[in-house]
């Protein structure tokens, strides 16, 4: 390995540099633990999943009788009082005078005045009552069980959501590292580059000043110095906003003394090649296990829209206790026998025709479930060409690792033949600054090449379900 290209293993594809002691530094796997903590992302799903069990409970809850109470106080106006009356039994004894069984005073009399009130107690001035009714679905078309099925399903699917945004998030985290790692490195390179052309100033100048240089030449070699320096700051900016988008990601707010530390990986590295197996990754991928639920959701809702060729039966139950007086403050005790009503009623209702509703909602429901399958076998198809496209550009980005290293041995030999050759006038300075500028685009095409190659090598454990 050339001189060059030990010292741009140790700069060049890590974040090294000093830290001070105040800063929070980040190494990458502690950037992926806090993004899997505190992405918003992720926290989303974990509420939707949260909502999923939610939906499960509530499911079961439909199966359980249901209790209400219900209390009514009613002032109607205009009334007067209602008194109880005893004129038909006192004209019913007057009948009864000198008879042996006085049957119009002792029982019919009373009943028409009991009569009497009843009716005229629906006039008081203040009418309250006091209810329990209980409810208990005994058969609901098959929507109950039918129902609690697809909670838990979806709370399925929500669980896998959940997994898949955890790896989502560690994929957009490594990239985001890499991203930086490259940013930092090109930024040293900047440097040493300006550092170098600065020398090559300093040369210049005593070059004028013995006569061997013109001033053309210290105008060239400070347009070059003055535009690495702006590169240098634009790179510097892009650099804030790679850190910034990065704390983002990992669910925290930025902070401008923030520093990670890293290294990009090599092919050298000898990580495991993913498993492109189909079968193997058709169980790894989320995307399949989402559209396998969604897939046993549209089954179990076509049975809830076929549910609407069947009955529903309910049993009610309750109790009602009524109060009607002429003042609000005038209560009756609650007496089981007398102001309190009980009842039980079973309700049977079938629906025998609805516009073709129910059977054109059968035929959506089977449509979506049909929709859904096509989608999956659609998915599986894509993720074969997404697998042969991924291993191609790993493999490309492996030869193009291997290119650009030769390219930087070149240039940098270039770059030391023509300096050389420059400082005894063999050379012109053109001929300098080309070959300065050639090592510069040689070492982060270099770079670029090894963050092709990171990105190249997430993508295929993306798409093999590896992440």
């Amino acid at each position: 390995m050339s001189r060059f290209l030990s010292k741009f293993t140790l700069f060049g594809v890590g974040v090294l540099a000093a830290i001070p002691a105040w800063a929070t530094s980040y190494t990458r796997d502690e950037a992926v633990k806090i993004a899997l903590e505190k992405s918003s992302t992720i926290k989303t799903a974990e509420e939707e999943l949260i909502s999923a069990n939610s939906q499960v409970d509530a499911g079961y809850g439909n199966a359980l009788p249901s209790i209400d109470l219900d209390a009514t106080v009613t002032r109607i106006f205009g009334l007067d009082d209602v008194k109880k009356s005893h004129d038909l039994s006192n004209a019913a004894s007057q009948m009864d005078a000198g008879t042996d069984e006085p049957y119009a005073a002792d029982v019919l009399a009373p009943a028409m005045d009991n009569l009497i009130y009843g009716m005229k107690s629906q006039g008081y001035r203040w009418q309250s009552s006091v209810g329990l009714t209980a409810t208990q679905v005994i058969y609901a078309q098959g929507k109950v069980g039918t129902g609690i099925e697809i909670a838990k399903t979806y709370k399925n699917l929500k669980e896998v959501s959940l997994e898949n945004a955890k790896a989502n998030v560690r994929y957009d985290v490594e990239n985001a590292f890499d991203q930086l790692i490259f940013l930092d490195s090109s930024i040293a390179i900047l440097e040493t580059s300006i550092d170098q052309t600065q020398k090559h100033i300093d040369f210049v100048n005593k070059s004028v000043e013995s006569g061997l240089a013109s001033e053309l030449d210290q105008i060239r070699a400070q347009l070059e110095l003055d535009k690495l320096k702006s590169t240098l700051e634009k790179t510097k900016k892009n650099r804030v906003l790679a850190r910034n988008n990065l704390l983002n990601t990992m669910g925290l707010e930025w902070d401008s003394d923030a520093q990670f530390e890293g290294e990009l990986r090599f092919p050298s590295d000898n990580l495991p090649y993913p498993d492109t197996a189909m079968a193997n990754v058709k169980k790894r991928r989320k995307e399949l296990a989402l559209l396998d639920a969604q897939q046993k959701m549209a089954e179990k809702n076509i049975e809830i829209e076929e549910g609407g060729f069947k009955p529903t039966l309910v049993l009610v139950g309750g109790l009602k206790y009524s109060n009607n007086k002429n003042k609000f403050h005038e209560w009756d005790a609650p007496d089981w026998d007398d102001n309190i009503n009980k009842y039980v009623a079973l309700n049977l209702t079938m629906n025998l025709f609805n516009g073709m509703k129910t059977k054109e909602s059968v035929v959506q429901a089977k449509s979506s479930m049909r929709s859904v399958q096509i989608q999956k076998e659609s998915t599986e198809r894509a993720f074969r060409v997404q697998i042969e496209s991924c291993a191609n550009t790993l493999e490309d980005a492996n030869n193009q690792i291997e290119i650009q290293k030769n390219q930087v041995n070149l240039a940098q030999r270039n770059f030391d033949l023509t300096e050389a050759s420059y400082k005894v006038g063999r050379s012109t300075q053109l001929d300098f600054l080309d070959a300065s500028l050639k090592l510069r685009s040689a070492k982060n095409d270099y770079l670029q090449a090894i963050v092709d190659w990171n990105k190249a090598y997430n993508a295929l454990l993306q798409a093999t379900g590896e992440y």
